[in-house]
């Protein structure tokens, strides 16, 4: 699995959307026991935060130290270092697995045998995330041509995925179809351009050119988005599956 996280953790914590409650409240629904999920790939612990809510007990783990030292510490969140393809964590553990924006760096065939090594018979697996967001017709060009374009050539190829809106991932579990959810969040143009700036394709832009891609757009955008709050819509990208051993 990538790292491309570590550098400007406080950035990602800072900048980074949240997931919204009415999903948290719909898979509530749908858990079978609450006593152990796991936040693989937490990150900064956004998800393993919504979770500590609904779980007696969160496992949640992440290759990087420097995101999981952001992460929010609550008395039911056990965090630690470890790669999602191989833990320690016993058979037949969890409720709960869930991957937020994570699951496109995973080797795939090594996770899900994970999944299966650690879920409890019938448990959940739940893979999510987000893709371009949307603002407004003229913003939304904007951050669409910088996308492509500009930065088009630096993401890593595991970035088709989201692209892809998850769907092409391979996903070898009894899918549940689930409705459709939305992030919706006030911004302003600076933090729009402070999540621009926690893409990876903009770090790995400023690693080969010594500049920063976002100088490039940051007049037209702030002339576009000018200085009030603007509503920006992050439309949730989900696979759930139920893990159903032989």
């Amino acid at each position: 699995m990538k790292d491309n996280f570590s550098t400007a953790s406080d950035q990602y914590a800072q900048y980074r959307p949240t997931y919204p409650d009415a999903f948290f409240s719909y898979l509530s629904t749908l858990i079978p026991q609450s006593k152990t999920a796991w936040d693989c790939g937490t990150g900064n612990g956004q998800v393993a935060a919504k979770l500590a809510s609904l779980f007696e007990t969160v496992y949640a783990t992440d290759i990087s130290a420097s995101q999981i030292d952001h992460a929010p510490k609550l008395p039911n969140i056990l965090y630690s270092i470890q790669a999602a393809e191989k833990t320690h964590f016993p058979d037949n553990h969890f409720d709960l697995i869930v991957v937020a924006q994570a699951i496109h760096w995973f080797d795939f065939e090594r996770f899900y045998a994970e999944v299966n090594r650690t879920s409890k018979q019938e448990s959940l697996l739940v893979v999510m995330g987000y893709g371009l967001l949307k603002i407004a017709p003229e913003i939304d060009a904007l951050i669409a041509n910088f996308y492509k374009e500009v930065i088009g050539p630096y993401w890593d190829a595991e970035r088709c995925y989201i692209d892809e809106l998850y769907q092409t991932i391979p996903f070898p579990f009894e899918e549940i179809a689930a409705p459709n959810f939305s992030n919706t969040l006030e911004w302003t143009c600076e933090h729009l351009l402070g999540y621009l700036s926690t893409w990876s394709a903009v770090k790995h832009y400023i690693k080969t050119n010594g500049v920063n891609p976002l100088d490039l757009i940051a007049e037209d955008l702030n002339y576009a988005y000018g200085n009030e709050m603007r509503q920006v819509d992050f439309p949730l990208l989900l696979r759930i599956g139920k893990v159903v051993k032989d």
